[in-house]
């Protein structure tokens, strides 16, 4: 890894995402990569999801910093692979928990058979991130962002955002 590679990471290391700003974009996985490129530095990005609103935003942040620091370098959305919560770290998901939002639970593998097109799996149990209570509701499939969910607790009544496991 270059110096001026270095340098770029620990630039962008304190950027936050737009729509929770306390966690970062690495530490949420969107910030994938920073290459020594032949015609110079690219910064890779990857949406939470492919109609993420939040990354043209994000694209103009990296850019401004790239930008405060005097270097030159293309910034690329990449699709692929997806985007998936596997990416997240831990930090991420206290600093959600913390927030407010209950993070993302960790995702099985997926089931391939039969089976899955006739029984409905079973819900993940949704814990508050509030006071804790496992005894929470889903009210929309769409929380604040599409890339989350709507609970709401059964006990303490507060509404709260589930980040969707992808």
């Amino acid at each position: 890894m270059s110096t001026a590679t270095e340098r770029v990471w620990a630039a962008l290391e304190a950027l936050t995402d737009p729509e929770i700003p306390v966690v970062t974009l690495r530490e949420l996985g969107i910030l994938r990569e920073v290459n020594d490129a032949p015609d110079g530095l690219e910064v890779v990005i990857t949406p939470t999801y492919s109609g993420c609103p939040a990354m043209g935003q994000i694209e103009d942040d990296v850019r401004a910093r790239l930008a405060e620091l005097g270097v030159a370098a293309r910034v690329v959305t990449r699709l692929s692979p997806p985007w998936t919560t596997d990416w997240m770290s831990d930090a991420a998901k206290a600093k959600l928990h913390a927030y407010g939002i209950a993070p993302p639970h960790t995702r099985p593998a997926p089931d391939v058979s039969v089976m899955r097109f006739i029984k409905r799996p079973a819900a993940d149990v949704v814990s508050c991130p509030h006071c804790g209570s496992s005894r929470t509701v889903v009210t929309s499939q769409f929380g604040s962002t599409a890339c989350k969910a709507l609970y709401k607790c059964l006990d303490c009544q507060e509404p709260f955002d589930y980040f969707k496991p992808y």
